[in-house]
C-alpha cells in the first residue's frame, strides 16, 4: 500500500502537545502514522495493531528499520482481539480507518480490505477507542467529510466528544473532501478550521507545506 495523503495529514495534524506517554495506531497499515508520531513525540511506547498479514509484516520491517525501533511495536490482530487481550490504556489513539463501501471495491482484495469499512466499522472502532483511551487521552482520525456528522454522533454516544475539527479541501474551488477529528472524554467547545492542500496542480498551499514538510524529502 502506497503512502497516502490521508495518513500524512493525520500523522502531521494530530497534536502531541500534551506529551503522551503511550500511543496506539489502530489499523496501522505499513506503520506510516506511528512512525510520524515517533518522530514528533517523546512517547515511551508506540503500539500499532494491524489485521492484514502483508501489511503487518511490512509494518514490523519498517519499525525495525527506523531510528525509533525500540519504542515501536505492532500486534497482528483485529481491534476486537486486541481490546479483549490488552488491559493497557493510551494517552493518544490515532486511526486512519477504512471507509469506502463494499460496492466501491476495486480489483485488489488486499487494498480493498484496507479501505472498506465492513472490515472496521466506525461503531466498532469507536467502541474500541472508548475502552482503550485514558481519562485525559485524545483520539484523532480522518474520515470523509460527508460522514462527519454521523461519526461525531456515534462518538458522543460512546462518551467521546469532539474537541477539534478541520475540514480538508483539495483546492479552494472544491467542496471539503475529508474531516480531521480530535476527541476527548470531556465535553468542550469545538475548534473548527479549514485546510486547503493545493492552489494548483502540485502547487501546495503554505499551510499544507508548514504542516507536512518535515515528512517529505521534496516539498
Amino acid at each position: 500500500m502506497k503512502v497516502g495523503t490521508d495518513g500524512v495529514l493525520l500523522g502531521a495534524w494530530t497534536s502531541v502537545e500534551n506529551e503522551p506517554k503511550n500511543i496506539l495506531d489502530i489499523g496501522a497499515g505499513t506503520g506510516l502514522i506511528a512512525l510520524m508520531l515517533a518522530q514528533r513525540s517523546s512517547a515511551e511506547m508506540i503500539d500499532a495493531v494491524e489485521i492484514e498479514a502483508g501489511a503487518y509484516e511490512q509494518c514490523v520491517e519498517n519499525f525495525e528499520a527506523s531510528a525509533w525501533g525500540d519504542r515501536l511495536f505492532c500486534y497482528h490482530a483485529s481491534l476486537a482481539e486486541f481490546v479483549e487481550e490488552l488491559e493497557e490504556q493510551y494517552d493518544l489513539i490515532v486511526s486512519n480507518p477504512p471507509f469506502y463501501a463494499e460496492e466501491q471495491s476495486g480489483k485488489d482484495p488486499i487494498r480493498d480490505r484496507a479501505r472498506q469499512n465492513q472490515f472496521l466499522p466506525f461503531e466498532e472502532l469507536l467502541r474500541g477507542v472508548s475502552i482503550l483511551l485514558s481519562t485525559q487521552g485524545c483520539f484523532t482520525t480522518i474520515i470523509p467529510y460527508n460522514e462527519e456528522k454521523a461519526f461525531v454522533k456515534l462518538a458522543v454516544e460512546k462518551g467521546l466528544y469532539p474537541h477539534r475539527i478541520t475540514r480538508v479541501k483539495g483546492n479552494p474551488k472544491v467542496a471539503a473532501k475529508r474531516s480531521l477529528l480530535a476527541f476527548g472524554r470531556d465535553e468542550q467547545a469545538v475548534v473548527y478550521s479549514e485546510l486547503v492542500i493545493e492552489i494548483g496542480r502540485h502547487e501546495f498551499t503554505q499551510e499544507y507545506r508548514s504542516l507536512t514538510q518535515d515528512f517529505y524529502l521534496k516539498m
